[in-house]
């Protein structure tokens, strides 16, 4: 396992931090520090179009299509030096971590033309289909439909917790297209334009005031016969090489927001005197022993795994950090006491811990709860009879 970086490594970190510092401190200043996913989204896409203008975008993808072919090593310092400068969080994540390696590792030539374009500028935002309401993180339980009319899919049902849907171009969307299948058999892989006839977004107001998900419903929408990834009924394979695509290098750039909210909390604790309490001290030693582990641990899983499928270590990392994030919240809102449960402005214009607090309670949900995670690790990683699933 690879811990440090070589000198021309962190000459890259250099380029990196400098040219992020100076675009916080220049023009655009004005997005620093946001936190909420929703907040100045027409300011966020013109930030999305900056980075592809000046070659940062997407850098781990090939040169061919608007990447640098960066090492693994670049990507994890580009991740941290993104995190570290106070930059919000890319409201194109979903297209340049997971839509665009997917149809890089499984699309056809003409798909690559296609969509990884606009991906690469900044001008195509993406979000993701894939839980419902009676299926969340059972992706097997989908109930979605698809079939094929003439020369175009045509799709109902509904999807729900799609994040920033209502600021996406396109969704990909895991639909069921064999009638009378069950579980993983019979799922296809469909990629749709969201600004059409037959596709309605709805606003799901979270418990911090902030409304990034949203439910998607599909009445008769349409998208062409070939904007499927992988043949028809084989959606179950591309869905779960994208979800290893999420366990890849911006886990450490996610790092880099934990240690900046932790650093946060430790501030907090000695300007209100919390840091005086031997609990609040151990707990927050704790978390502080925590995120180190996690970063040796992700970095030993980025160097070991075809990040196709992933493998034992992958399948531990969801649980670890939504469970320690989950409470680096609680603790969070231990520190500030009483403070933190009230504003002086207008309602939910919470502060940044009082912010992590709230946001925090649905890590161990979204992205596949902790229940789901730990039938992934007992079957997938260790070999564990599967649970029985009576209607598979």
């Amino acid at each position: 396992m690879k811990l440090g970086f070589t000198p021309a490594e962190e000459d890259f970190r250099k380029e990196a931090a400098d040219w992020l510092a100076g675009q916080m401190a220049g023009e655009f200043a004005d997005i620093k520090g946001i936190t909420k996913l929703t907040e100045r989204p027409e300011r966020r896409k013109e930030w999305e179009q900056q980075l592809a203008a000046h070659g940062w975008s997407c850098i781990g993808w090939p040169k061919e299509w608007g990447g640098r072919d960066a090492s693994l090593a670049e990507q994890v310092i580009f991740a941290e030096e993104y995190a570290r400068a106070g930059v919000p969080g890319r409201i194109n994540h979903i297209g340049v971590e997971l839509a665009g390696p997917t149809i890089l590792t499984f699309g056809t030539d003409e798909q690559k033309a296609k969509f990884l374009p606009g991906i690469a500028a900044g001008t195509t935002i993406w979000c993701q289909g894939f839980s419902e309401p009676n299926a969340g993180s059972d992706l097997a339980s989908v109930r979605t439909k698809a079939r094929l009319d003439g020369d175009e899919w045509v799709v109902d049902g509904q999807k729900i917790w799609t994040s920033l849907a209502h600021v996406s171009d396109w969704i990909f969307v895991v639909t069921r297209s064999e009638e009378g299948s069950k579980g993983p058999k019979g799922l296809t892989f469909v990629m749709m334009d969201l600004a059409q006839p037959g596709i309605e977004v709805r606003g799901i107001k979270q418990i911090n005031g902030d409304a990034e998900f949203n439910e998607t419903f599909f009445d008769g929408a349409r998208t062409a016969a070939d904007n499927i990834i992988g043949a028809p009924g084989g959606g179950w394979k591309v869905a779960m090489g994208l979800l290893a695509f999420e366990r890849g290098v911006s886990t450490l750039g996610q790092q880099m927001g934990f240690r900046n909210e932790l650093d946060e909390i430790v501030a907090a604790a000695k300007a209100n005197g919390a840091a005086r309490d031997p609990l609040i001290r151990q707990r927050i030693a704790k978390a502080e022993i925590g995120l180190r582990l996690m970063r040796y641990g992700a970095m030993r899983m980025l160097s070991n795994t075809d990040h196709s499928r992933p493998d034992g270590a992958a399948l531990t990392y969801k649980i670890q950090w939504a469970s320690w994030r989950r409470a680096l919240g609680e603790l969070a809102m231990d520190v500030l006491g009483q403070t933190g449960e009230v504003t002086d402005g207008p309602a939910y214009e919470w502060g940044i811990l009082p912010n992590l607090f709230l946001y925090s309670r649905a890590d161990t949900i979204y992205g596949g709860t902790n229940q789901i995670q730990r039938n992934l690790i007992a079957e997938r990683a260790l070999g564990l009879p599967r649970e029985p699933r009576g209607d598979l």
